[in-house]
């Protein structure tokens, strides 16, 4: 399949220990595949003249002025350069202890890593750490770069001993290196061409190693993942359309697809392909970020991931088993919340079980702990607050890596080893058939919402018996209706002696009430109606369970009662409710800040 692009892309994360000669390398790769700005080169060497400063390439991308005066790379950088076969993004990731965390964010967008290791200091510590964190990001395409020859007279034993050395803690973490390659990037031997220096060596060239790389050939004949980022809707003119736009991790689209969207399940056929400032095109590939539209109009949110028809469907759970590589400086404990980030989704999630730590710079086990500090390697469970879709990486590892974010910075990352069954499972497969087969109405969401001057949200009200929920929701569904909102109270007893007759009254029926009761709650809420839900107790079981039919993003829970009995997740608790008009006010107020009901 021929892409309407017409030049491959490939994006190459470069690691190694700090001053090992990264920086030194990357602009070397700059120079001498002539990807350099006009006169940059000059000006450069030019500013080092006048500052009395011998010229290094590295300074050619270390343009933070701190990172000169430090010595050290400390961001992640997107540094560019082509040959005749591709261009290439290189993200300089940072090899100073204090900048690990960086290197995940570089390396989790990459595809293939050159790892540097200094000739004269040989394997560090840290060149362990990033071999294994490669292997744990699924990154296979991993050439090795012995710097800095030219600082050990070229001697071919010193590279011999530092290939050997390196390539047996590889093979330990089941990586098998493309290569070994002797480069002085100060010199430029082996960067570009090959130098008289070092005759010993007949192996390629940094560039030439590159270019052999496989990327699109591999990652097409993969199943259709793409990440949604966002969905874009245009209103004038009588423009209707519905852009679902996002980078395409695996795999191709064309006009006419059947697409399935996880972890909903809805479907739709793709009528156009386009893109900002271009003509529409027919077909696009792994790599490239695109927009498309559907034929049908339905409600997709970002972190959706769409997949062909018939195609291997991701996996769908709340429960990971994950190898997680841990940096932050305050240690991962259980019993917290997570921000987990898969693709273009941000979860939130727990430590359920720490099964093992393991220390990545020399592979040794640690007994069980019940934390993970920092630079920890571990192996265990997430759970998440709301189902996600995902592939083991070992089957395809663009969406099936990670980060974990602590505090609004980036504490960890890792891969995701197996899908673990949850409690949702049994009505998740229900939920999918029921989303597959749904005949969509021809008029969208977002228009029921205009017209109706309201979103589509079922309000829980639950607490303890005799706390008064039903006279708050019967008066709460008085107001909004008096005040021209389409609106309905639902009693659970309507349901329980009405759709659920059949099963009144039996053994272990809870989450079969809970589940019909859903179903009737997605009907409404697709016709554009606010359902007022009253219920004793409901749990945090209960309401995942209600989650995974209707989506998190459509529930308001609201607990009645000075007494929290049990594990449940509200969005509102008023424990007074002597005025039942205030009771009423404080929840309004609550539907009009999350834009359920328009404020007038």
């Amino acid at each position: 399949m021929k892409s309407v692009y017409e030049k491959q892309q490939m994006n190459i994360v470069i690691a190694g220990h700090v001053d090992h000669g990264k920086s030194t390398i990357v602009g070397r790769l700059l120079a001498d595949t002539g990807s350099l700005p006009q006169g940059k080169l000059e000006q450069v060497r030019e500013s080092c003249k006048r500052n009395s400063k011998p010229f290094e390439y590295a300074f050619l991308i270390d343009a933070l002025k701190d990172e000169q005066a430090q010595g050290i790379t400390i961001d992640s950088a997107r540094v560019f350069f082509k040959t005749d076969k591709r261009d290439y993004i290189i993200i300089d990731a940072p090899g100073h202890i204090e900048f690990l965390k960086n290197m995940v964010t570089g390396a989790s967008r990459a595809e293939a890593a050159l790892l540097v290791i200094d000739a004269e200091e040989g394997v560090q510590e840290n060149s362990r750490r990033h071999g294994y964190m490669l292997s744990m990001l699924g990154i296979k395409k991993i050439a090795v770069l012995i710097s800095k020859m030219d600082l050990v007279s070229y001697k071919q034993e010193i590279f011999d001993n530092i290939t050997n050395n390196y390539r047996d803690f590889l093979t330990k973490i089941d990586i098998e290196p493309t290569c070994f390659i002797p480069v002085s990037g100060m010199a430029g031997d082996n960067i570009a061409g090959l130098n008289s220096n070092m005759p010993w060596y007949s192996g390629e060239t940094v560039i030439e190693t590159l270019d052999r790389f496989t990327k699109d050939e591999i990652l097409l004949n993969k199943p259709l993942r793409m990440p949604v980022q966002d969905v874009y809707k245009f209103t004038r003119f009588g423009d209707k359309r519905r852009l679902i736009a996002g980078t395409i991790a695996t795999g191709s689209i064309q006009r006419g697809d059947q697409l399935v969207f996880y972890p909903s399940g809805k479907k739709g056929r793709i009528a156009s392909i386009e893109g900002f400032n271009r003509k529409p095109a027919t077909t696009v590939q792994a790599g490239y970020a695109t927009a498309f539209t559907l034929e049908e109009q339905i409600y997709i949110t970002r972190g959706e991931i769409a997949c062909k028809e018939n195609e291997r469907e991701p996996k769908v759970t709340t429960r990971l088993r994950v190898n997680l590589f841990w940096m932050s400086r305050e240690p991962l404990i259980k019993k917290k919340d997570y921000l987990l980030k898969i693709g273009t989704a941000k979860i939130t999630a727990r430590v359920e079980e720490i099964i093992r730590i393991i220390d990545a710079s020399d592979l040794s086990s640690a007994p069980q702990k019940e934390r993970i500090e920092r630079h920890d390697v571990a192996e265990c469970i997430f759970k998440l607050n709301q189902a996600a879709a995902f592939d083991l990486t070992e089957e395809i590892v663009e969406t099936g890596r990670f980060v974990i974010v602590d505090n609004f910075e980036i504490g960890g990352g890792g891969i995701i080893r197996e899908a673990l069954e949850d409690k949702q499972t049994w009505v998740r497969d229900k939920v999918f058939l029921r989303n597959y087969k749904w005949e969509k109405s021809i008029i969208a969401q977002e228009d029921r919402a205009e017209r109706y001057n309201q979103k589509s949200t079922l309000i829980l009200i639950t607490g303890q018996k005799d706390t008064g929920k039903k006279t708050i929701a019967k008066k709460l569904e008085e107001h909004l209706f008096n005040n021209g909102r389409i609106v309905y109270f639902l009693g659970i007893g309507n349901v329980l002696y009405g759709v659920d007759a059949d099963i009144k009254g039996k053994d272990n029926d809870r989450r079969e009430h809970i589940r019909r009761l859903s179903e009737i709650a997605h009907i409404l809420l697709d016709a554009g109606i606010i359902l007022i839900v009253t219920a004793i107790e409901l749990t945090q079981e209960d309401l995942e369970l209600i989650k995974t039919a209707l989506g998190p993003d459509k529930i308001e829970t609201i607990w009645i009662g000075e007494n929290i009995t049990t594990d449940i997740v509200y969005d509102l608790h008023i424990d007074n409710i002597d005025n039942l008009d205030d009771t009423v006010g404080i929840i309004k107020e609550r539907l009009q800040n999350q834009g359920i009901i328009f404020k007038p």
